[in-house]
């Protein structure tokens, strides 16, 4: 059974989460890839106003296709998390209380999850055109000049993900499936 999630997030929301739970989420989210995390990072290092306000946020690891005409987007496929481990922390003491990409992610990016109550969400890979379909509206918040690597605002209706690292420290990739 889904578990309907509705932005924004609160660490209420949030801790009833457990690893393997799937999840429907509703509401704005922000897109960020590793260019704009650069960026976003030199902002915080820097005290500079950031392109958004990170509490109670979601940042999705997508760099969206052009959208084509008549839609509201083009394919938005999740990129893998990984090479954001490093850039993660800032924007979870500020805050941040998800992430959504694909694929495991750090031992030492676990330990800042369960730190700073914050989870790991993931989206199905190879699934971009059908995750396109739940996205409603989607804008360039900042640097765009990075084209689909800038800070986008997405708004999305029942976008389907999965609790891949909970607060507790819980690990989809680490759990056995039951047959």
């Amino acid at each position: 059974m889904a578990k309907k999630l509705n932005m924004p997030l609160s660490r209420e929301k949030i801790e009833r989460l457990k690893a393997g739970d799937f999840v429907l989420l509703s509401g704005t989210i922000i897109g960020a890839r590793d260019a704009a995390h650069k960026r976003i990072i030199s902002a915080i290092k820097n005290d500079e106003k950031l392109p958004f306000e990170p509490q109670g946020q979601i940042i999705f690891y997508v760099g969206p296709s052009p959208t084509p005409e008549g839609k509201p987007s083009g394919s938005i496929g999740p990129t893998t998390s990984a090479r954001m481990d490093e850039m993660t922390e800032p924007l979870l003491a500020r805050g941040l209380l998800a992430t959504i990409g694909k694929g495991a992610r750090s031992e030492k990016l676990k330990d800042l999850l369960k730190k700073y109550k914050a989870v790991y969400f993931i989206a199905p890979g190879g699934v971009a055109a059908y995750l396109a379909e739940k996205v409603k509206k989607i804008n360039v918040a900042a640097y765009a000049d990075l084209g689909p690597e800038a800070v986008f605002f997405i708004e999305v209706k029942e976008l389907p993900l999965f609790v891949a690292y909970d607060i507790n420290g819980g690990d989809i990739f680490k759990q056995r499936a039951i047959i």
